[in-house]
Protein backbone atom coordinates (compact mmCIF):
# COMPACT_ATOMS: atom_id res chain seq x y z
CA UNK A 1 0.00 0.00 0.00
CA UNK A 2 1.60 3.14 -1.32
CA UNK A 3 2.45 6.16 1.12
CA UNK A 4 0.08 9.26 0.37
CA UNK A 5 2.81 11.34 2.93
CA UNK A 6 4.62 14.47 1.57
CA UNK A 7 8.16 14.07 1.00
CA UNK A 8 10.41 15.86 2.78
CA UNK A 9 11.82 19.00 1.35
CA UNK A 10 15.52 18.66 1.59
CA UNK A 11 17.71 21.23 2.00
CA UNK A 12 21.41 21.69 0.55
CA UNK A 13 21.71 18.37 -0.69
CA UNK A 14 23.63 19.95 -3.61
CA UNK A 15 27.01 21.10 -3.77
CA UNK A 16 25.44 23.93 -5.40
CA UNK A 17 22.92 24.89 -3.29
CA UNK A 18 25.64 24.88 -0.25
CA UNK A 19 27.63 27.38 -2.25
CA UNK A 20 25.26 29.52 -2.49
CA UNK A 21 24.50 29.88 0.97
CA UNK A 22 27.89 30.34 2.05
CA UNK A 23 28.45 33.02 -0.30
CA UNK A 24 25.35 34.52 1.59
CA UNK A 25 26.49 34.12 4.70
CA UNK A 26 30.05 35.61 3.66
CA UNK A 27 28.30 38.89 1.83
CA UNK A 28 26.17 39.15 4.99
CA UNK A 29 29.58 39.08 6.97
CA UNK A 30 31.30 41.38 5.01
CA UNK A 31 28.15 44.01 4.79
CA UNK A 32 28.20 44.02 8.87
CA UNK A 33 32.11 44.41 8.89
CA UNK A 34 31.68 47.51 6.60
CA UNK A 35 29.40 49.02 8.33
CA UNK A 36 31.36 48.57 11.67
CA UNK A 37 34.21 50.10 9.63
CA UNK A 38 32.17 52.76 8.49
CA UNK A 39 31.03 53.50 11.78
CA UNK A 40 34.58 53.45 13.14
CA UNK A 41 36.29 55.65 10.09
CA UNK A 42 33.52 58.35 10.60
CA UNK A 43 35.37 61.84 11.26
CA UNK A 44 35.11 62.71 14.65
CA UNK A 45 35.77 66.22 15.99
CA UNK A 46 39.22 67.02 17.06
CA UNK A 47 39.53 68.39 20.53
CA UNK A 48 40.54 72.36 20.86
CA UNK A 49 43.96 73.43 21.37
CA UNK A 50 44.44 75.03 24.48
CA UNK A 51 45.08 78.00 22.11
CA UNK A 52 41.42 77.67 21.08
CA UNK A 53 40.38 77.39 24.04
CA UNK A 54 41.50 80.53 25.03
CA UNK A 55 40.52 82.66 22.57
CA UNK A 56 36.84 81.37 22.52
CA UNK A 57 36.88 82.09 26.26
CA UNK A 58 38.30 85.40 25.68
CA UNK A 59 35.80 86.01 22.69
CA UNK A 60 33.19 84.97 25.69
CA UNK A 61 34.37 87.89 27.95
CA UNK A 62 34.83 90.26 25.55
CA UNK A 63 30.88 89.26 24.10
CA UNK A 64 30.05 89.56 27.73
CA UNK A 65 31.54 93.09 27.97
CA UNK A 66 29.91 94.11 24.80
CA UNK A 67 26.29 92.91 26.67
CA UNK A 68 27.42 94.74 30.00
CA UNK A 69 27.59 97.67 28.30
CA UNK A 70 23.95 97.16 26.51
CA UNK A 71 22.74 96.69 30.13
CA UNK A 72 24.35 99.78 31.10
CA UNK A 73 22.82 101.66 29.10
CA UNK A 74 18.95 100.14 29.17
CA UNK A 75 19.50 100.38 33.21
CA UNK A 76 20.84 104.00 33.04
CA UNK A 77 18.10 105.26 30.58
CA UNK A 78 15.38 103.56 32.57
CA UNK A 79 16.71 105.13 36.20
CA UNK A 80 15.95 108.22 33.93
CA UNK A 81 12.79 107.21 32.04
CA UNK A 82 11.27 105.77 36.06
CA UNK A 83 12.39 109.84 37.45
CA UNK A 84 10.40 111.20 34.30
CA UNK A 85 7.74 108.88 34.91
CA UNK A 86 7.52 109.84 38.90
CA UNK A 87 7.87 113.82 38.26
CA UNK A 88 5.05 113.32 35.34
CA UNK A 89 2.82 111.60 37.75
CA UNK A 90 3.21 114.69 40.50
CA UNK A 91 2.82 117.31 38.41
CA UNK A 92 -0.35 114.76 37.20
CA UNK A 93 -1.80 114.84 40.72
CA UNK A 94 -0.93 118.57 41.55
CA UNK A 95 -2.67 119.10 37.82
CA UNK A 96 -5.56 117.55 39.72
CA UNK A 97 -5.78 119.16 42.94
CA UNK A 98 -6.14 122.44 40.84
CA UNK A 99 -8.68 121.12 38.50
CA UNK A 100 -10.70 120.21 42.14
CA UNK A 101 -9.95 123.69 43.84
CA UNK A 102 -11.26 124.75 40.17
CA UNK A 103 -14.54 123.02 40.58
CA UNK A 104 -14.82 123.38 43.97
CA UNK A 105 -15.36 127.14 43.34
CA UNK A 106 -17.51 126.67 40.12
CA UNK A 107 -19.56 124.65 42.92
CA UNK A 108 -19.60 127.88 45.43
CA UNK A 109 -21.11 129.78 42.78
CA UNK A 110 -23.73 126.84 41.39
CA UNK A 111 -24.93 126.87 44.86
CA UNK A 112 -25.63 130.61 45.20
CA UNK A 113 -27.49 130.87 42.55
CA UNK A 114 -29.38 127.73 43.06
CA UNK A 115 -30.21 129.00 46.18
CA UNK A 116 -31.61 132.53 44.69
CA UNK A 117 -33.81 130.08 42.22
CA UNK A 118 -33.62 127.91 39.28
CA UNK A 119 -30.35 125.87 37.68
CA UNK A 120 -27.87 128.38 36.94
CA UNK A 121 -25.71 128.06 33.74
CA UNK A 122 -23.27 127.90 36.48
CA UNK A 123 -24.35 124.71 37.55
CA UNK A 124 -25.45 123.18 34.55
CA UNK A 125 -22.01 123.72 33.70
CA UNK A 126 -20.43 122.06 36.21
CA UNK A 127 -22.98 118.82 36.11
CA UNK A 128 -22.54 118.50 32.22
CA UNK A 129 -20.71 115.80 30.86
CA UNK A 130 -18.89 117.89 28.64
CA UNK A 131 -18.29 121.23 30.50
CA UNK A 132 -15.86 121.91 27.32
CA UNK A 133 -18.56 122.01 24.81
CA UNK A 134 -21.08 123.76 27.08
CA UNK A 135 -18.91 126.42 27.72
CA UNK A 136 -18.54 126.83 24.10
CA UNK A 137 -22.07 128.15 23.86
CA UNK A 138 -21.12 132.47 24.14
CA UNK A 139 -24.38 133.22 24.89
CA UNK A 140 -23.92 131.55 28.63
CA UNK A 141 -20.72 132.66 28.95
CA UNK A 142 -22.30 135.99 28.63
CA UNK A 143 -24.85 135.43 31.36
CA UNK A 144 -21.76 134.74 34.02
CA UNK A 145 -19.96 137.38 35.71
CA UNK A 146 -16.31 138.45 34.92
CA UNK A 147 -15.02 136.29 38.47
CA UNK A 148 -17.57 133.68 37.33
CA UNK A 149 -15.76 133.24 33.96
CA UNK A 150 -12.52 133.10 35.25
CA UNK A 151 -13.36 130.48 37.29
CA UNK A 152 -14.67 128.96 34.15
CA UNK A 153 -11.54 129.62 32.57
CA UNK A 154 -9.64 128.56 34.86
CA UNK A 155 -11.01 124.84 35.24
CA UNK A 156 -11.16 124.20 31.32
CA UNK A 157 -7.51 125.10 31.71
CA UNK A 158 -6.43 122.67 34.46
CA UNK A 159 -8.49 119.78 33.10
CA UNK A 160 -7.16 120.18 29.62
CA UNK A 161 -3.32 120.53 31.37
CA UNK A 162 -4.40 117.50 33.52
CA UNK A 163 -5.38 115.61 30.61
CA UNK A 164 -2.46 116.25 29.22
CA UNK A 165 -0.02 114.70 31.79
CA UNK A 166 -2.34 111.72 32.17
CA UNK A 167 -1.17 111.35 28.73
CA UNK A 168 2.10 112.18 28.85
CA UNK A 169 2.68 109.58 32.10
CA UNK A 170 1.01 107.02 29.76
CA UNK A 171 3.42 107.29 27.37
CA UNK A 172 6.44 107.74 29.50
CA UNK A 173 5.33 104.39 31.32
CA UNK A 174 5.31 102.55 28.07
CA UNK A 175 8.65 103.62 27.52
CA UNK A 176 10.23 102.40 30.26
CA UNK A 177 8.55 99.05 30.52
CA UNK A 178 10.05 98.21 26.83
CA UNK A 179 13.54 99.98 28.43
CA UNK A 180 12.77 97.50 31.44
CA UNK A 181 12.48 94.22 28.60
CA UNK A 182 15.56 95.24 27.09
CA UNK A 183 17.50 95.45 30.64
CA UNK A 184 15.95 91.89 31.15
CA UNK A 185 17.20 90.56 27.49
CA UNK A 186 20.68 92.06 28.06
CA UNK A 187 20.91 90.49 31.52
CA UNK A 188 19.99 87.20 30.22
CA UNK A 189 23.20 87.82 27.45
CA UNK A 190 25.43 88.47 30.22
CA UNK A 191 24.70 85.73 32.25
CA UNK A 192 24.54 82.94 29.12
CA UNK A 193 28.42 84.21 28.33
CA UNK A 194 29.82 84.32 31.44
CA UNK A 195 28.18 80.82 31.73
CA UNK A 196 29.65 79.81 29.06
CA UNK A 197 33.15 80.81 29.31
CA UNK A 198 32.97 79.25 33.24
CA UNK A 199 32.05 76.04 31.40
CA UNK A 200 35.15 75.79 29.00
CA UNK A 201 37.26 76.68 31.48
CA UNK A 202 35.73 73.88 34.24
CA UNK A 203 36.71 71.21 31.59
CA UNK A 204 40.52 72.03 31.50
CA UNK A 205 42.44 69.77 32.87
CA UNK A 206 45.49 70.43 35.36
CA UNK A 207 48.25 70.49 32.73
CA UNK A 208 45.73 72.19 30.62
CA UNK A 209 45.24 75.17 32.99
CA UNK A 210 48.95 75.39 33.51
CA UNK A 211 49.20 76.12 29.75
CA UNK A 212 46.56 78.51 29.68
CA UNK A 213 48.23 80.33 32.65
CA UNK A 214 51.93 80.25 30.16
CA UNK A 215 49.87 81.59 27.27
CA UNK A 216 48.47 84.28 29.90
CA UNK A 217 52.25 85.19 31.36
CA UNK A 218 53.68 85.40 27.75
CA UNK A 219 50.93 88.21 26.95
CA UNK A 220 51.42 89.89 29.93
CA UNK A 221 54.94 90.35 29.16
CA UNK A 222 54.44 91.22 25.61
CA UNK A 223 52.26 93.96 26.92
CA UNK A 224 54.43 94.63 29.35
CA UNK A 225 57.53 95.17 26.38
CA UNK A 226 55.31 97.44 24.74
CA UNK A 227 53.90 99.97 27.60
CA UNK A 228 58.04 100.21 28.75
CA UNK A 229 58.78 101.24 25.12
CA UNK A 230 55.89 103.76 24.89
CA UNK A 231 57.30 105.11 28.63
CA UNK A 232 60.69 105.27 27.09
CA UNK A 233 59.28 107.73 24.43
CA UNK A 234 57.42 109.65 26.25
CA UNK A 235 60.18 110.41 28.99
CA UNK A 236 62.30 111.22 25.71
CA UNK A 237 59.79 113.45 24.42
CA UNK A 238 59.31 115.12 27.81
CA UNK A 239 62.77 115.96 28.00
CA UNK A 240 63.37 117.44 24.80
CA UNK A 241 60.16 119.54 25.41
CA UNK A 242 61.79 120.70 28.55
CA UNK A 243 65.52 121.61 26.49
CA UNK A 244 63.48 123.74 24.24
CA UNK A 245 61.68 125.70 26.73
CA UNK A 246 64.83 126.10 28.65
CA UNK A 247 66.24 127.05 25.79
CA UNK A 248 63.95 129.37 24.68
CA UNK A 249 62.70 131.09 28.06
CA UNK A 250 66.73 130.98 28.98
CA UNK A 251 68.39 130.73 32.86
CA UNK A 252 66.76 132.57 35.38
CA UNK A 253 63.43 132.40 37.93
CA UNK A 254 59.84 131.42 36.37
CA UNK A 255 61.70 129.64 34.18
CA UNK A 256 59.05 125.93 33.86
CA UNK A 257 60.50 123.09 34.58
CA UNK A 258 58.52 120.55 33.67
CA UNK A 259 54.94 118.98 34.65
CA UNK A 260 53.07 120.57 38.16
CA UNK A 261 52.71 117.08 39.29
CA UNK A 262 56.20 115.89 38.36
CA UNK A 263 54.73 112.69 36.27
CA UNK A 264 55.78 111.90 32.81
CA UNK A 265 53.10 113.54 30.77
CA UNK A 266 51.39 115.10 33.36
CA UNK A 267 49.22 118.24 32.06
CA UNK A 268 51.73 120.87 31.87
CA UNK A 269 49.56 122.12 28.81
CA UNK A 270 46.57 123.13 30.96
CA UNK A 271 48.58 124.86 33.45
CA UNK A 272 47.85 122.01 36.47
CA UNK A 273 44.44 122.21 35.74
CA UNK A 274 43.57 118.97 34.00
CA UNK A 275 46.67 117.31 35.87
CA UNK A 276 45.33 118.64 39.33
CA UNK A 277 41.74 116.59 38.70
CA UNK A 278 44.01 113.87 36.82
CA UNK A 279 45.61 113.47 40.25
CA UNK A 280 42.03 113.58 42.20
CA UNK A 281 40.27 110.95 39.34
CA UNK A 282 43.64 108.28 39.92
CA UNK A 283 43.74 108.65 43.33
CA UNK A 284 40.53 107.46 43.60
CA UNK A 285 41.15 104.55 41.29
CA UNK A 286 44.04 103.74 42.86
CA UNK A 287 41.94 102.96 46.30
CA UNK A 288 39.75 100.39 44.65
CA UNK A 289 42.56 98.42 43.94
CA UNK A 290 41.97 94.83 44.73
CA UNK A 291 37.83 95.18 44.30
CA UNK A 292 36.13 92.96 42.47
CA UNK A 293 34.87 93.05 38.47
CA UNK A 294 31.29 93.14 38.65
CA UNK A 295 29.17 93.35 35.48
CA UNK A 296 26.59 96.27 36.02
CA UNK A 297 28.31 97.17 39.47
CA UNK A 298 29.02 101.12 40.40
CA UNK A 299 30.98 100.91 43.20
CA UNK A 300 31.57 100.75 46.41
CA UNK A 301 32.77 97.17 47.18
CA UNK A 302 32.97 96.42 43.51
CA UNK A 303 33.11 97.88 39.68
CA UNK A 304 33.18 97.14 36.05
CA UNK A 305 35.21 98.71 33.66
CA UNK A 306 33.43 101.78 32.86
CA UNK A 307 31.66 102.04 36.60
CA UNK A 308 35.39 102.44 37.55
CA UNK A 309 36.20 104.97 35.50
CA UNK A 310 32.85 106.69 36.03
CA UNK A 311 33.38 107.01 39.59
CA UNK A 312 36.64 107.60 39.56
CA UNK A 313 35.95 111.27 37.46
CA UNK A 314 32.99 111.81 39.56
CA UNK A 315 35.21 112.17 42.43
CA UNK A 316 37.47 114.98 40.70
CA UNK A 317 33.90 116.83 39.95
CA UNK A 318 33.88 115.30 36.23
CA UNK A 319 30.60 113.82 35.12
CA UNK A 320 30.96 110.76 32.98
CA UNK A 321 28.05 109.18 30.93
CA UNK A 322 27.48 104.98 31.84
CA UNK A 323 28.63 103.21 29.09
CA UNK A 324 32.07 102.94 27.68
CA UNK A 325 29.90 104.12 24.12
CA UNK A 326 29.28 107.17 25.80
CA UNK A 327 32.46 108.04 27.60
CA UNK A 328 34.27 107.81 24.39
CA UNK A 329 32.32 110.62 23.28
CA UNK A 330 32.49 113.00 26.60
CA UNK A 331 36.15 114.29 25.66
CA UNK A 332 38.93 115.26 23.39
CA UNK A 333 40.29 112.09 21.65
CA UNK A 334 44.28 111.71 22.04
CA UNK A 335 46.97 109.45 20.17
CA UNK A 336 48.23 106.61 22.00
CA UNK A 337 51.77 108.89 22.30
CA UNK A 338 50.51 111.17 23.96
CA UNK A 339 48.44 110.31 26.83
CA UNK A 340 48.50 111.61 30.31
CA UNK A 341 47.73 110.04 33.41
CA UNK A 342 43.80 110.68 34.07
CA UNK A 343 43.13 109.51 30.12
CA UNK A 344 40.88 107.50 29.29
CA UNK A 345 42.04 104.43 26.99
CA UNK A 346 39.45 102.46 24.81
CA UNK A 347 39.85 98.84 23.33
CA UNK A 348 38.64 96.61 20.81
CA UNK A 349 36.82 97.85 17.52
CA UNK A 350 33.28 97.26 19.46
CA UNK A 351 34.62 99.92 22.32
CA UNK A 352 33.40 97.10 25.19
CA UNK A 353 35.95 97.72 27.59
CA UNK A 354 37.60 101.07 29.17
CA UNK A 355 40.90 102.04 31.49
CA UNK A 356 42.52 104.86 33.10
CA UNK A 357 45.88 105.85 31.95
CA UNK A 358 48.21 106.20 34.97
CA UNK A 359 51.49 106.77 32.88
CA UNK A 360 54.39 104.38 31.71
CA UNK A 361 52.32 102.60 29.48
CA UNK A 362 49.84 101.47 31.86
CA UNK A 363 46.58 101.75 33.07
CA UNK A 364 44.37 101.23 36.31
CA UNK A 365 41.05 99.13 35.63
CA UNK A 366 38.65 96.54 35.99
CA UNK A 367 39.44 93.43 33.84
CA UNK A 368 36.64 90.83 33.67
CA UNK A 369 35.01 88.44 35.53
CA UNK A 370 36.61 86.55 38.51
CA UNK A 371 39.50 89.58 38.51
CA UNK A 372 39.94 92.55 40.66
CA UNK A 373 40.97 95.93 39.93
CA UNK A 374 44.53 96.55 38.82
CA UNK A 375 47.42 97.89 37.22
CA UNK A 376 48.21 96.57 33.88
CA UNK A 377 49.45 97.66 30.44
CA UNK A 378 47.63 99.07 28.00
CA UNK A 379 48.58 96.63 25.03
CA UNK A 380 47.08 93.87 27.28
CA UNK A 381 43.81 94.37 24.53
CA UNK A 382 44.31 96.18 21.27
CA UNK A 383 43.95 99.69 21.76
CA UNK A 384 40.72 101.27 19.74
CA UNK A 385 41.44 105.16 21.09
CA UNK A 386 41.70 107.25 23.72
CA UNK A 387 39.84 110.57 25.68
CA UNK A 388 40.82 113.57 27.97
CA UNK A 389 37.58 113.80 29.69
CA UNK A 390 38.19 117.02 31.57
Amino acid sequence: MSSHRKPRTRILTSPGSRRTAAGLTTAALASVTLLSQSAEAAPRQPAPTIEEVKQKVDDLYRQAEVATQKYNGAKEQADQQRGTVDRLLDESARRTQKMNDARRELGVYASAQYRTGGLSPTAQLLLARNPQQFADRSHLMDRLTGRQQQAVADYQEQQAAAGRQRAEASRSLERLTETQASLKESKKDVQDKLAEARQLLSRLTAQEKARLAELERKKEAEAKRKAEELARKQAEKERKERADRDRHDGPGPGTGSGSPDGGSGGGQADGGTYSGKAAKALAFARAQMGKPYVWGATGPNSYDCSGLTQAAWKAAGVSLPRTTWDQVKAGDRVATKDLKPGDLVFFYDDISHVGMYIGDGKMIHAPKPGASVRVESIYYMPIYGSVRPA
